[in-house]
């Protein structure tokens, strides 16, 4: 991985910058992130009609395309922010593929083509085929996994309550042979484990509510919006991601998110916080042949389990999870999301994580 990686690097180094900075102009440190970003991710490859499928192309997909990636670069905030930066800033529009400012399509083309975007999960197939591409063929010490909250301006919907059927009154004393012993109803982590990938995560609550959280200082905070569930490989890489509905506890999506990461790369150590602690995600961890280290969740004086020495040092890794988390919404705009929407906010957030990934796997290099 790292000799194709290095190898691509220096193409680019000794090939494609100084033909930009001839026909350009000398360039800036973002705008080399950026061409930087836009060569290994090569979104064109993955519109559908860069394949010869029939019938005509939208107007300007792969160039719109790019320029959500510049949001993201340039930590722009809107698509009013971005097609203004596009009029003023000619390297930047050529670069995305427009050479005047007349081309530039207008702010309902740049939302028509989010939506579409958002659709067919284009930034999370480029990310899933990058990472396979850089990091299937690695080791991975440890998956740090972990969820952060994500603010969404849109009205959070109402649970709707479960109509309950009245409860038979228990008989006193041993049930009779003849009678049928009590079902005991599974639970979500009980049926994940038979289900398939695209069932776990149709199974999982997207909509738009209400999630209340402890904060590191002890206190309850809560949030209107969404929680992003992701999986940090070492070098603060982002290897997966899901979005689900702001009330969903972490622990419901540790099963799917470690499915969706083994199909990927190859890690020795699962590590998660004591939201995580449940024998059945200790146990499927294990059945992928990984080591689980899961904080304990004490929730009795009684409970005195600790980790051995080796595995509290081990633990520590796990801080990439965080430094993901901020990096996303300090930098790539995860704080302040403006579209509606699961599928739109998460392609929002797959465009932040897809630059994050490609940044921290060129760090490996240096």
């Amino acid at each position: 991985m790292m000799t194709k990686l290095s190898r691509h690097w220096n193409t680019i180094q000794a090939t494609l910058f100084p033909i930009l900075e001839e026909r350009l102009s000398p360039m800036t440190k973002v705008q080399e992130r950026f061409v930087m970003v836009l060569d290994f991710v090569r979104v064109e490859e993955f519109l559908p009609y860069y394949h010869g499928l029939v019938g005509a192309p939208e107007c300007d997909r792969a160039a719109i395309a790019r320029a959500f990636v510049a949001k993201k670069i340039y930590k722009i905030e809107t698509n009013k922010g971005l097609i203004d930066r596009l009029h003023c800033d000619r390297v930047l529009r050529q670069l995305c593929g427009w050479e005047r400012k007349g081309n530039i399509p207008s702010e309902s083309t740049f939302s028509r083509a989010f939506a579409e975007f958002s659709r067919m999960g284009l930034p999370s197939r480029i990310h899933e085929a990058f990472i396979k591409e850089y990091h299937s063929h690695r080791i991975i010490g440890h998956i740090s996994r972990d969820a952060t909250a994500i603010v969404a301006r849109e009205k959070a919907q109402k649970k709707q309550k479960e109509i309950k059927p009245k409860k038979e009154k228990k008989k006193r004393g041993r049930p009779k042979k003849s009678e049928e012993p009590k079902q005991i109803e599974m639970t979500r982590l009980d049926r994940q484990l038979t289900m398939s990938i695209k069932e776990m995560l149709a199974d999982l609550p997207t909509q738009c509510d209400i999630g209340t959280k402890m904060d590191s200082k002890g206190y309850k905070m809560s949030w209107k919006g969404y929680k992003l569930h992701i999986d940090t490989a070492d070098g603060d890489i982002p290897i997966s991601a899901v979005l689900t509905s702001a009330s969903t506890h972490d622990s419901q999506v540790a099963i799917p998110l470690a499915t969706i990461t083994n199909k990927r790369v190859t890690n020795c150590y699962d590590l998660m916080d004591a939201a995580y602690d449940a024998q059945g995600i200790r146990d499927y961890s294990a059945s992928l042949n990984h080591v689980g280290l899961v904080d304990f969740n004490h929730r009795s004086p009684k409970d005195t389990r600790e980790f051995l020495p080796h595995e509290a040092e081990r633990y520590k890794e796990r801080s990439a999870a965080e430094r993901v988390n901020s990096q996303l919404k300090d930098n790539y705009g995860a704080r302040l999301i403006r579209v509606r929407g699961a599928k739109k906010v998460f392609a929002e957030l797959m465009f932040g994580l897809l630059a994050i990934a490609v940044e921290q796997t060129l760090r490996l290099l240096t």
